[in-house]
């Protein structure tokens, strides 16, 4: 679902939605920074649920060990 960079932070390959925000490729989660009310570098080994939405955009309803 992410991409990490060289310089360690993650990019959405596809677009996805946390908490009602939208992201998609291009955005980059940097560590420190709380997008959708996340720091994603915080889940960066976890593996993710998601839940397809009609419109093709994963939603994030949990991380998980």
């Amino acid at each position: 679902m992410f991409t990490e960079l060289p310089d360690g932070s993650l990019s959405p390959r596809v677009y996805i939605d946390v908490n009602g925000v939208v992201f998609g490729p291009g955005v980059v989660f940097q560590k420190g920074v709380v997008f959708g009310g996340i720091d994603f570098q915080l889940y960066k080994y976890r593996d993710i649920a998601i839940e397809k939405l009609p419109n093709g955009t994963f939603k994030i309803v949990g991380f998980y060990s």
